[in-house]
């Protein structure tokens, strides 16, 4: 019975619409037919979606080169875009649940051959977590290492600079805004291979900053994972 009343006060949200939904269910019925994972063809750094077949790296790619090895992610961004705002922004920390688990029906078994000694999530500045009260990219992480079996580390890099949203810099200014953004808050353990964790993915600035701290403390293989990422040209 308090489960029930539980359920009736609080009802499950659906992770893309935010409509109420039934217990059990991550999504509703209508978003689940339209909402999919990236499939097709990839680019083979970052992850974003190819419209041309004949291509091996997006635009991006092919003009940058970036700190880690590869990219996944597990959809693109227009699809989810509101879910993400309010996940980020509105305390919707529950949708990890269904980012996690379509990260694993579609990327499990790719994730795990990777071998990964740990995953590590993008930490925010402490101010930041102070207003939104988790960190996003955490809760993730979080979720997706009880399905692959790697475990969350979240003390290794820290933060110790509060930076402008990336969103309003070009890329010049996004480099200097992170120079110095991030750095290795545990040193008395090493990992040959990490799996770095995030919401979104747009130029790669943010992981190519923590992912080159990540190398010079002797990580060897550096993979990026995000929910959602742009569209490649």
């Amino acid at each position: 019975m308090y489960k029930r009343l539980i359920s009736a006060l609080f009802p499950r949200r659906c992770a893309i619409c935010d409509k109420a939904i039934e217990e059990g269910k991550y999504i509703c019925a209508e978003c689940e037919r339209i909402v999919r994972p990236i499939d097709g063809d990839t680019c083979r750094k970052c992850g974003k979606r190819l419209s041309d077949s004949t291509r091996l790296y997006c635009y991006d790619c092919s003009r940058k080169i970036h700190q880690y090895d590869r990219g996944f992610s597990v959809f693109d961004y227009a699809l989810v875009k509101q879910s993400l705002y309010r996940f980020k922004y509105a305390g919707r920390a529950e949708y990890a649940c269904y980012y996690a688990k379509a990260a694993n029906d579609s990327l499990g078994d790719v994730l795990r051959e990777l071998k990964a000694d740990a995953i590590v999530p993008i930490p925010i500045h402490r101010r930041r977590l102070a207003i939104r009260g988790y960190n996003q990219a955490q809760e993730f992480a979080k979720r997706l290492s009880e399905y692959i079996n790697v475990p969350i580390v979240n003390d290794y890099v820290k933060r110790q600079k509060a930076t402008v949203p990336l969103k309003l810099l070009d890329e010049k200014e996004r480099k200097n805004n992170l120079m110095g953004a991030f750095i290795i808050a545990r040193n008395d353990v090493k990992y040959n291979t990490i799996i770095l964790v995030d919401d979104i993915y747009t130029t790669g600035s943010t992981v190519d900053a923590v992912a080159s701290v990540c190398r010079s403390s002797g990580c060897s293989k550096i993979y990026v994972l995000t929910i959602a990422i742009g569209k490649g040209l």
